[in-house]
């Protein structure tokens, strides 16, 4: 039996379309690509009119984008089909707050699993369906380089300085800068 979902997007924002598919429960997947609905395989596309979180859920984002929202608990998550530590690791990212970054590193030794785990970590936070609302363009690499993002690294980039945090360029070895204040002269 498949899922209905429905969609909406968020067009006209600094790092493209916004792309939202939710259930009854929640968003199920919030991304960056254009085009027709993409549902995945178990989903239909439902006619029923949508709940009223999802228009809720647009507000907040534009809110986000203009400055006047800075987390984003109040938006309903179905994240039912990811793995315990892909939850685990999503709850690690919703405590990073907003204008601040942390590492891959940080966050395993913080779930105990040292500094080998990094990659684990990595995986999880690429594997992330939620971008913004679940914050992973705040993890760096332990250098500070961007590494990678599901959106692209011009979108990191541009999400970190929308948040106030100088980044010096766009490619994986770029360097976010969250020790820097960036001054309106």
């Amino acid at each position: 039996m498949s899922t209905p979902v429905y969609s909406a997007q968020l067009p006209g924002t600094p790092v493209g379309t916004l792309k939202l598919w939710a259930t009854r429960e929640g968003i199920r997947r919030l991304g960056f690509r254009s085009g027709p609905d993409l549902h995945a395989p178990g989903e239909q596309l439902s006619t029923d009119p949508a709940p009223a979180y999802l228009d809720e859920t647009l507000e907040l984002l534009q809110g986000y984008f203009d400055g006047t929202v800075r987390e984003f608990s109040a938006i309903p998550l179905d994240l039912g089909a990811l793995t315990d530590f892909q939850l685990q690791v999503y709850d690690h990212l919703l405590d990073i707050p907003h204008g601040k970054v942390t590492t891959y590193g940080a966050i395993a030794e913080v779930m105990g699993l040292g500094a080998a785990g990094a990659r684990a970590v990595g995986q999880a936070v690429g594997s992330n369906p939620v971008a913004i609302v679940i914050p992973c363009h705040r993890v760096v690499g332990a250098d500070h380089t961007l590494h990678g993002y599901s959106g692209g690294l011009e979108r990191k980039a541009a999400l970190l300085r929308l948040e106030g945090i100088v980044v010096d360029g766009a490619l994986p070895s770029s360097r976010a800068h969250p020790e820097e204040l960036r001054l309106d002269l």
